[in-house]
């Protein structure tokens, strides 16, 4: 919106004549682009300084505002990843991008920016969406997987094996596998509900140990990229003797809901698999199996007892469950697979953060309601409740705060300012979550209220009487009349000068045009003038 404001100043008298009164408007303007947002997209791995976007064409803004309105970039987040050019208008990437590094195990890559101007303020939204390049092969865990499979197994059977992982998504992603030539095996490939794929060796031909103790086979994962990428890894089996019980699960999905603050050593969960096998052939073993890397951070698998328990600092904001697979194994090399699911449940342990934007230090006094003060932002990393905000100020003061969008508020003037009551303000904004318990942080906001001219000169008598002896000396120093005036600098500064009235004598006094001082300019007669 436009806000008007007027401010006048009197100047001072001197002799008969008057300087003019000196009328100038101010006007401010905050602008807001909260209809529209910028888009852009980059392919990743592009060099330093690569081009981005011309700002100032796109959005129609001379390249001699830029600079003038002081133009800026702000990345979401600590790290600023973009640079703005405020002599050409083009807005560039700082550092080469890698998109895995900037958003890990995510199918899209949007980076959001705000272009700030000032004189006036305007907040514009931009996104830069990072394209996927195929950068990365696909890796399995271990280059090889060993298989203890017995003789006796059945055709048909199925034993899982290690997935590969790569870092690059969509087509880029991986795609396929491929097992290489044998007269055993097989490879089939299942995909799970959340597109993540599972190998299983399949048993074609029956395995003899006389005949063949250890078979090698080469396993390749592809890539969906131009060219494409692959990496391998090689399964080798070992045919053991007969071990005709495979440990078997309690369960074949152990779900836990666990809290982001549990403690360390805390049980998530105890598995359990059964063999009635005799001997090492019955004893089992637990270990994890197709499970990511964060996971084995952060719990532990006790091998003999199957306890899993809190190892690391759970973090309901970085990732909301977790996922792992724990294969048992019994002396003889039978193996067994359950599934834990681990969901993260949020607790309310981020207090909102508010991060000032644009603040104006110092407002007339007699600027309107409704001016605007400061721009901030309010963040809260929890989810739900816990994540939403609401914002205070402290005290009974002319001010309010509005909302605008993307959890942006202005701090705005209700009501009109007085300096020669109050000169300075400080601001305390209070932000409040809204979890059962409730966190806040509180933000302080100095502001000075400058003076305009808007009190007359007051005298501290309505009449001064002074007396004399005749036949006094010339300029002889009689009295002193006294004037203050409550605005502040300059405005405040106080000229004095006799008022000459047409058609009276002038008298014989002069004023002191800096203090006030009275002076009879020449020698009085008693007798001529009283």
């Amino acid at each position: 919106g436009w806000l008007f404001w007027r401010v006048m100043a009197c100047g001072r008298r001197s002799g008969d004549s008057k300087r003019q009164v000196i009328l100038f408007i101010l006007c401010v303007c905050l602008c807001q682009s909260a209809a529209e947002t910028l888009r852009y997209s980059l392919p990743e791995e592009m060099e330093k300084d690569s081009f981005v976007a011309n700002i100032a064409k796109d959005l129609g803004v001379p390249l001699s505002q830029l600079a003038a309105r002081k133009a800026r970039v702000v990345s979401e987040g600590d790290e600023q990843l973009f640079r703005l050019d405020q002599n050409t208008g083009v807005l560039t990437a700082k550092e080469s991008l890698d998109r895995e590094e900037i958003c890990p195990q995510s199918d899209t890559c949007t980076l959001v920016f705000k272009i700030f101007f000032e004189n006036p303020l305007q907040l514009i939204r931009g996104e830069v969406e990072v394209h996927d390049v195929n950068d990365n092969s696909p890796m399995f865990p271990e280059k090889e997987m060993v298989l203890k499979i017995l003789e006796t197994a059945s055709t048909g059977s199925r034993f899982p094996l290690e997935s590969a992982q790569d870092k690059d998504v969509g087509i880029n992603g991986l795609q396929n596998y491929s097992l290489g030539p044998n007269p055993h095996f097989s490879l089939a490939i299942g995909t799970e509900k959340d597109g993540v794929k599972h190998l299983e060796l399949v048993l074609q031909r029956q395995l003899d140990r006389e005949e063949q103790g250890e078979l090698n086979l080469l396993l390749t994962a592809t890539d969906g990229g131009s060219p494409p990428r692959s990496g391998t890894a090689q399964v080798r089996i070992v045919v053991v003797d007969a071990n005709d019980n495979v440990p078997l699960f309690e369960r074949e999905v152990y779900e836990v809901r666990l809290a982001e603050n549990s403690p360390l050593e805390q049980l998530v969960v105890r598995v359990a698999a059964a063999d009635p096998d005799e001997g090492s052939n019955g004893e089992v073993r637990y270990a994890f199996t197709q499970t990511s890397e964060r996971s084995r951070q952060l719990f532990q698998l006790n091998p003999t007892t199957g306890e899993i328990r809190v190892v690391g600092k759970l973090d309901f904001e970085e990732a909301k469950s977790h996922k792992m697979v724990v294969k048992a194994t019994d002396g003889g090399g039978l193996s067994a697979h359950c599934k834990v699911q681990v969901e993260v449940l949020d607790v309310n342990d981020n207090a909102p953060e508010i991060a000032l934007t644009s603040l104006t230090a110092s407002i007339p006094e007699d600027a309107p309601p409704r001016t605007v003060v400061a721009l901030f932002s309010v963040q809260d990393q929890d989810s739900g409740d816990n994540g939403r905000t609401e914002c205070s100020i402290d005290g009974d003061l002319p001010f309010s705060l509005t909302p605008t969008f993307d959890s942006y508020y202005e701090l705005r003037t209700n009501a009109a300012l007085d300096r020669e009551r109050t000169a300075e303000y400080n601001i305390t904004i209070t932000a409040t979550d809204w979890g059962k318990k409730r966190l806040s942080s509180r933000e302080s906001i100095f502001v000075q209220i400058s003076d305009v001219n808007d009190n007359p000169p007051e005298f501290t008598q309505e009449v001064y009487t002074m007396s004399v002896t005749e036949n006094n000396s010339p300029m002889l120093r009689i009295g002193r009349m006294t004037a203050t005036d409550a605005d502040a600098g300059t405005n405040a500064r106080v000229n004095y000068a006799l008022v000459r009235q047409e058609g009276k004598e002038q008298p014989d006094v002069s004023v002191n045009a800096e203090n006030g001082d009275v002076y009879i300019l020449r020698p009085l007669d008693y007798e001529k003038v009283r």
